[in-house]
């Protein structure tokens, strides 16, 4: 949470399209246009490794920033990482953006609040299950909230399918009964991907209504007060600690600030649906984070369940971008990523 990978983690955090609406995140945050035509031209083909390397950044970036919060924890417990992380990322976002307070109606406000008070939730959500249960498998569960909004805005027949890979790829990653997971960490990380699936629709709500990136902005400093008394309560002046301010501007530079500019700037050249492709390997990325920062191994079993899961997001992805294109209607979406 891969919020926002805001978002990230929530941020927050990457996954299957959907209808008309995006997938996690961070994350990234989801307010970047997917699908926007590209203009490259004849050598459209060659051009687009450009846009791939940085959407592949911007997911190695998210899941090393939830791995350093995760080293960050002992400091200032889960609770106070995620405010840490909504804080610099929301003050990086409105110094950057300088989004217009003016002019907007009361359904715009409704609108952002709804959308910043999902990204936190989706966000601490996602932190309390890092807390408990490795980051690979965290993703894992938490790719499911995006996998099941996909299944149930396409209404065909053929994403039961990748419905029942998904979940023979929960089954797996449980051991049978999920007795090799702590049962807290488990429903943490369901419930940050219910968070996801609820962070999606409101992603693309408020990017219809404000222009550029000012409507996550927005979202994201409602976001960081929503929390903040939740960080100060549990951590109280270790939030001030100089080591630990920076340690928690660095994720949320690795897991917001820096997969939203990736991911903005690979949008402009690259189709959705290879954008909601890539974002379907976030628990891989993850794991990859989770083994090299955290020595957090994989056994083979779970290694095939995040393999399935991923499998299945990407035929759920594939199976919406077929539909779409059989109705001659381009997506205009808007992706995240979560966490």
């Amino acid at each position: 949470m891969n919020t926002p990978s805001a978002a990230s983690s929530s941020p927050a955090p990457a996954a299957p399209a959907t209808a008309s609406v995006p997938t996690g995140g961070a994350p990234t945050a989801g307010v970047p246009t997917a699908g926007v035509p590209t203009t490259d031209g004849p050598g459209r083909r060659g051009g687009s490794l450009g846009p791939l390397g940085l959407v592949l950044a911007g997911g190695v970036s998210v899941q090393f920033g939830g791995a350093l919060a995760v080293t960050l924890m002992p400091r200032v417990g889960a609770l106070g990482v995620v405010t840490l992380r909504l804080l610099v990322a929301a003050i990086v976002l409105l110094a950057v953006c300088r989004p217009r307070v003016r002019g907007h109606s009361r359904a715009d406000w409704g609108t952002v609040v709804v959308f910043g008070v999902t990204m936190a939730a989706m966000n601490g959500l996602f932190y309390q299950a890092v807390a408990r249960i490795p980051l690979g498998p965290a993703v894992t569960l938490e790719v499911l909230g995006p996998l099941v909004l996909s299944v149930l805005a396409s209404r065909r027949a053929v994403n039961l399918i990748w419905a029942g890979l998904a979940l023979c790829g929960v089954f797996l990653l449980g051991g049978g009964g999920f007795s090799s997971l702590d049962p807290a960490g488990v429903a943490f990380a369901l419930g940050a991907g219910t968070m996801w699936a609820a962070y999606i629709i409101f992603s693309a709500r408020t990017g219809r209504r404000f222009p550029q990136a000012d409507g996550l902005a927005l979202a994201m400093a409602v976001a960081a007060v929503a929390f903040l008394p939740l960080g100060i309560v549990e951590s109280g002046s270790k939030l001030l600690v100089p080591t630990t301010v920076a340690l928690g501007a660095s994720v949320a530079v690795l897991s917001s600030v820096l997969p939203y500019t990736l991911e903005l700037l690979a949008l402009r050249r690259l189709p959705a649906s290879t954008f909601a492709v890539l974002m379907s390997l976030e628990p891989a990325l993850a794991a990859t984070a989770g083994f090299l920062v955290l020595n957090q191994a994989l056994s083979a079993t779970e290694a095939l369940a995040i393999a399935l899961v991923i499998a299945a997001s990407i035929g759920a992805v594939r199976t919406q971008v077929g539909r779409g294109k059989a109705k001659g209607l381009e997506s205009d979406g808007e992706f995240g990523t979560g966490g």
